[in-house]
């Protein structure tokens, strides 16, 4: 296996704003060594969760670990939050998209198979993504073309969804930090499905007290409605941000959401 960090190179002014940090966004890359000419690997991107006030490295590399085992390349995308603003940590992760895409070749990636997957406001992420790949303003913005940046599939763990009535106030409130109140819908993720949305896998708890499920259940119904194929995970208990729910990652491991990684490895095998 190889390990390497790459440095992202972003022009926000193309998107009309501006950074006013010195934070440099970046992809922590795990690859798989291949030795057999011509064999084509998955990738999976993954945006750790925090509210757009931090990333969490408990959703970065332990999940990195379970994806590189099963055979996939893995990514892990450590992005801007505050003070950065919308559509900062999009356009990051939709250079990212590009940046693997454009290295499929050498390590080893099916082009056609490169998924995102976040966790709460990562899961924030990886959905706006999903919606807005093929918008105009990111492709524009980045001076590429949509194909490029359009994710395979997404899976998105206990997701921010919504900026309505159960909404994660805090994560919106980051987010859009001084931008006019329209955002808020456009940022509003059920609002901006479309046909053009990849296949998606969704999971969530019942019990959520931080991120309520109704965001995961009112995004399977715009999916439903625009006729996205969609696998969801509904568990009965939890709290949030349970990340794998193993004991290296929770003082008290929840073993009844740990079956969720070894169904989105599924889901992606057979995307």
């Amino acid at each position: 296996m190889k390990f390497g960090k790459i440095n992202l190179h972003v022009d926000y002014t193309r998107a009309g704003v501006e950074k006013e940090d010195d934070f440099q966004p970046h992809l922590d890359a795990y690859i798989l060594d291949d030795p057999y000419t011509g064999y084509k690997r998955k990738a999976v991107i993954i945006c750790p969760g925090g509210g757009y006030e931090f990333t969490s490295e408990r959703e970065g590399e332990p999940i990195a670990m379970k994806y590189l085992q099963a055979g996939f390349q893995a990514f892990v995308l450590w992005y801007s939050v505050r003070p950065a603003v919308f559509p900062m940590a999009l356009m990051e992760l939709a250079e990212s998209v590009r940046f693997v895409r454009e290295h499929a070749e050498e390590w080893n990636i099916d082009p056609d198979q490169i998924v995102v997957t976040g966790f709460s406001a990562g899961g924030h992420l990886a959905g706006s993504l999903s919606v807005m790949w093929n918008k105009g303003f990111l492709a524009d913005s980045l001076d590429t073309t949509e194909d490029m940046i359009k994710p395979n599939g997404s899976i998105l763990c206990y997701p921010v969804i919504t900026s309505g009535e159960k909404a994660h106030r805090g994560s919106f409130e980051a987010l859009l930090r001084g931008l006019s109140e329209e955002y808020l819908d456009v940022t509003s993720l059920e609002k901006q499905v479309d046909a053009g949305t990849p296949p998606t896998f969704i999971w969530h708890t019942w019990t959520d007290e931080l991120v309520p499920v109704e965001n995961t259940l009112l995004y399977m119904d715009a999916l439903r409605k625009n006729g996205v194929s969609c696998e969801a995970h509904i568990f009965a208990e939890g709290h949030h941000g349970l990340s794998l729910g193993t004991g290296d990652v929770e003082t008290v491991p929840n073993t009844d959401i740990q079956p969720w990684i070894d169904l989105a490895i599924t889901w992606v095998n057979n995307l």
